[in-house]
C-alpha cells in the first residue's frame, strides 16, 4: 500500500477522534463516506465498496467506544441496569442486520446511509430533543428497542448514540446518564457489527488481500490509535470553541459527505 494511503487513513482517524471529542458524535458518519471514496481510488470492486466501508468503520469504533465507556463509568454516569436489559437486543439486532446489509447492493446501502445522515443532520440543525414524557418500558420492551437501535446502527456504522440518547431522555433518564449509558451501549454495537461484517465477508471474492471479511485491516490499524490520541484534544477544545456553531457546520458537513458517498458509488 502506497504511503499516500497510510497518510490518508492516519488523517481520517485523527479527524474522527477530534470531532468525537469536540462534539460527542461517533465517527461513522465521517468514516463511511470517506472510506468509500478512498476504496474507489484504491480500485476496490464496486460491489464491495459500501460493505467494506461499513465493516471497517464498525471495527474502528470499538477502541473509541471502550475508552468512552470507561470514562463515563469512572464518573458514575452509566445506568448499568439499562445496559443489562438493552444489550441482548442490541447484540441480536446489530449482528443480524449485517447479514441483511450483505444482501443489499452497494448503491442501496449508500442511499440508505445518505438518507439517515441527512435526517440526523436536520435534527442537529433544528436541535430537536424529545421531551421526557414517560418511564422506561420493562426489560422486554427495552430489549426490543435495542433490537431496532442495533439494526439501524449496523446499516450506517454508528455507535447508536443518535438513537439511544433520545430514547433514554424521552424515558426520563437525565441527559448526563443518558449519554454515559449510550456510550456503554456503543461497545456491544461495535463488537457485534464488526464481527457480523467479518463473517459475512469471510469467503467473498474480490476483497483486498489485507481485508478480514469486510474489515480492511490497514485502515483499521491506522485510524484507531490516532482517533484515540486526538479525542482528548477535541474534548479540551469543546470548552473553548463555540460548540453550537460547530455542530451546525458539522451537520452540513455530514450531509455533504453522505451525498458525496452516493455520487462516488454511482459513478465508480
Amino acid at each position: 500500500m502506497d504511503i499516500i494511503w497510510w497518510l490518508a487513513y492516519i488523517a481520517l482517524g485523527g479527524f474522527v477522534g477530534l470531532m468525537a471529542g469536540l462534539l460527542g458524535i461517533g465517527g461513522g458518519g465521517i468514516m463511511v463516506p470517506i472510506l468509500t471514496s478512498l476504496f474507489v481510488l484504491q480500485g476496490v470492486p464496486h460491489e464491495h465498496l459500501a460493505h467494506l466501508a461499513l465493516g471497517t468503520a464498525m471495527a474502528a469504533i470499538i477502541p473509541a467506544s471502550t475508552a468512552s465507556l470507561l470514562s463515563h463509568h469512572r464518573h458514575g454516569a452509566v445506568r448499568w441496569d439499562i445496559v443489562r436489559f438493552i444489550t441482548p437486543g442490541i447484540l441480536v439486532g446489530t449482528f443480524l442486520a449485517t447479514f441483511i446489509a450483505a444482501l443489499i447492493p452497494t448503491r442501496g446501502l449508500a442511499i440508505f446511509f445518505a438518507c439517515f445522515m441527512v435526517l440526523m443532520s436536520l435534527q442537529m440543525l433544528a436541535n430537536i430533543k424529545p421531551k421526557p414524557s414517560r418511564g422506561l418500558p420493562g426489560p422486554v420492551g427495552v430489549s426490543g428497542v435495542g433490537l431496532g437501535i442495533g439494526g439501524i446502527s449496523a446499516l450506517v456504522a454508528i455507535g447508536g448514540g443518535s438513537l439511544t440518547v433520545p430514547f433514554l431522555t424521552w424515558c426520563n433518564v437525565k441527559l448526563p446518564r443518558a449519554i454515559g449509558t449510550s456510550a456503554a451501549v456503543g461497545l456491544p454495537i461495535a463488537v457485534a457489527g464488526a464481527l457480523g461484517y467479518v463473517i459475512n465477508g469471510w469467503s467473498t471474492q474480490g476483497l483486498p488481500s489485507t481485508a478480514l471479511g469486510y474489515v480492511y485491516l490497514p485502515a483499521l490499524l491506522l485510524m484507531a490509535p490516532f482517533s484515540i490520541l486526538t479525542a482528548p484534544i477535541g474534548a479540551k477544545l469543546a470548552h473553548k470553541l463555540p460548540v453550537v456553531l460547530l455542530k451546525r457546520v458539522f451537520a452540513f458537513m455530514l450531509m455533504g459527505l453522505a451525498l458525496q458517498m452516493v455520487y462516488a458509488v454511482f459513478t465508480a
